[in-house]
């Protein structure tokens, strides 16, 4: 596994727990297996590994859940965003892509754990854009939900949450 010297950040939604890598691997990829869809709440975890050595947590810490006998998930005790996923035997912590800063620098590269991918996965690039997620003459309540939300913005800052 190729080592790509990128640095990024990442965190979860509240912004009360932050991480910095210096140093990314090359296994972008799509996690189907059933443990991965019920520690993301999804129907796959996307991924993408850091050596631990290149890890720094910049805010908080990530609270830690065994999900198997060497397998520890990270996420935020605040607000439960996934975080990680960390094979303890191995010398790398998985990150979800969601929680990157910039997640469209890590397109995955593989789909694994395929026994547990549901049977639609396939279908989902034949979805037209555009379809109607939102009931009509709720402008209002979206433009609250703008105006008032509370998650941390795609960068490092100095302090969280605003004054």
């Amino acid at each position: 596994m190729e080592r790509r010297k990128i640095e990024v950040s990442g965190g979860c939604q509240c912004g009360a727990v932050r991480y910095h890598a210096t140093e990314m691997l090359d296994n972008s990829h799509i996690c189907h297996c059933r443990m991965c869809q019920k520690a993301v709440g999804n129907i796959f975890a996307a991924l993408v590994a850091a050596p631990r050595e290149a890890i720094t947590w910049t805010r908080g810490a990530p609270t830690r859940f065994r999900s198997s006998g060497h397998v520890d998930r990270g996420f935020c005790a605040q607000c439960g965003t996934p975080l990680f996923y960390e094979d303890l035997s191995t010398d790398r912590v998985n990150f979800t892509i969601g929680s990157l800063d910039h997640p469209e620098l890590f397109p995955p590269g593989a789909n694994t754990g395929t026994e547990g991918m549901v049977p639609w996965f396939q279908t989902l690039l034949t979805i037209e854009n555009g379809g109607v997620t939102e009931q009509p003459g709720r402008e209002d309540w979206w433009s609250g939900i703008r105006a008032t939300n509370h998650q941390h913005p795609d960068h490092d800052t100095a302090t969280w949450p605003p004054k």
